[in-house]
């Protein structure tokens, strides 16, 4: 069925905002079958954001590991912005302007995404608003800044939670008040049809270009793919690259936060997440008994959401990827990891997935393959990690 993976998915939202998504869906499928829109999407890629990105050997790392599998990383944080939002926002941004809208709006969690459309924005001529929680403003002020420095005005999100849960929900009332003119460029692979769809197609090129670097460095498939999951665009886009080949095993790291018995986490296929609706259609949710929206909590800013993109759901259903949680003290040994053993700095998303190989390794036959996509640096997350560990700056 159109707009679903499996029972998961849909179109979840108000009578005034179907034709609006409607005429989405049919702009993005005409717009992808455009020739010149794809040179011009290939061009911003490669000459602006940096792609191709390498695929790096991490040989420190995985020798640090036991030396069992030879563990890969996909340099996504080394893109313009410092992580793989770029990606999605110059298509959408780049969509929105093939539109005609004058105006995009976006919602922010690490904030990462809030910068890479403010970017965008400015690179296309476009005004920009982004809707960021309080307390993720908080903890990641540089890129609230950063947000500002190219034009975008910020708007702090005061309620509820105030995460990127309410951040959406702000955002989504401004979308459906003001679509005529205006373009809501979702970050990740979530929301109602068709964004979840138009999210993993501009972040497949991750995918892609994966496959190539893959066979060309070892000449097989990897054994495993690693990626952290908050709504799920940077594991879509690598996963993507690999769902025809049957002997790669996907895994999804959730923030498990301060352990799923404390309740304090956003682990929603390995914690205790239930089938739901929320911000447009149906994935996991962390929710109550009464079917209320319960609080998250993460390390990590970009992880810190009650629920995760369709086709994850839809994944784990079928068995071909497998969702695993990682606390916030497992993702700051992750963060020092890579960062004393590589000479990179991950953001505390990544950090996740680089936290999780330990355990993994452990599985491992000898000259096993792990990819780890890398889907972003950790400039953004140094002063809230040194704050956590009671160091002053």
């Amino acid at each position: 069925m159109k707009g679903r993976f499996g029972e998961f998915g849909g179109q979840y939202v108000p009578e005034l905002l179907v034709p609006v998504l409607e005429e989405l869906d049919n702009e993005f499928e005409k717009l992808k079958k455009d020739n010149e829109f794809r040179k011009e999407l290939d061009y911003y890629l490669g000459q602006y954001a940096g792609r191709p990105t390498p695929l790096y050997f991490a040989e420190r790392l995985s020798k640090k590991l036991g030396g069992n599998a030879k563990i890969y990383l996909k340099r996504e944080d080394l893109l313009h912005t410092g992580a793989h939002k770029i990606n999605n926002t110059i298509g959408q941004v780049l969509l929105a302007k093939k539109m005609g809208k004058k105006r995009v709006i976006a919602e922010t969690g690490a904030g990462q995404h809030g910068v890479a459309t403010a970017t965008a924005a400015a690179l296309f001529g476009l005004n920009c608003e982004v809707y960021m929680g309080a307390n993720d403003a908080k903890r990641q002020v540089l890129n609230v800044y950063r947000m500002k420095l190219l034009g975008a005005d910020v708007r702090i999100v005061d309620i509820g939670s105030k995460t990127l849960k309410d951040a959406i929900n702000e955002a989504l009332r401004d979308y459906a008040s003001n679509s005529k003119e205006t373009h809501y460029v979702i970050g990740s692979a979530l929301g109602p049809h068709p964004y979840p769809n138009i999210v993993k197609y501009f972040q497949s090129v991750i995918g892609k270009e994966a496959h190539a670097q893959i066979m060309d460095a070892e000449a097989k498939m990897p054994d495993y793919l690693v990626a952290c999951v908050g709504g799920g665009s940077n594991a879509i886009g690598l996963f993507s690259g690999f769902l025809k080949e049957d002997t790669v095993r996907m895994i999804g790291v959730e923030a498990g936060g301060k352990g799923i018995a404390s309740g304090k986490h956003a682990a929603r296929i390995s914690g205790d997440g239930k089938k739901g609706v929320l911000h447009g259609n149906l994935s996991y949710v962390l929710q109550d008994n009464y079917g209320q929206i319960r609080e998250t909590h993460s390390v990590s800013a970009g992880l810190d959401y009650p629920s995760i993109g369709p086709e994850h759901a839809y994944l784990y259903e079928l068995g071909n990827a497998k969702y695993v949680n990682i606390t916030d003290s497992e993702a700051l040994e992750g963060f020092h990891l890579l960062s004393e053993t590589e000479g990179i700095i991950p953001a505390l998303e990544s950090a996740h997935a680089i936290a999780y190989l330990k355990k993994l390794v452990l599985k491992c036959k000898q000259e096993d393959v792990i990819i780890v996509n890398l889907s972003g640096r950790g400039d953004k997350d140094v002063a809230h990690v040194a704050e956590l560990e009671g160091v002053k700056i």
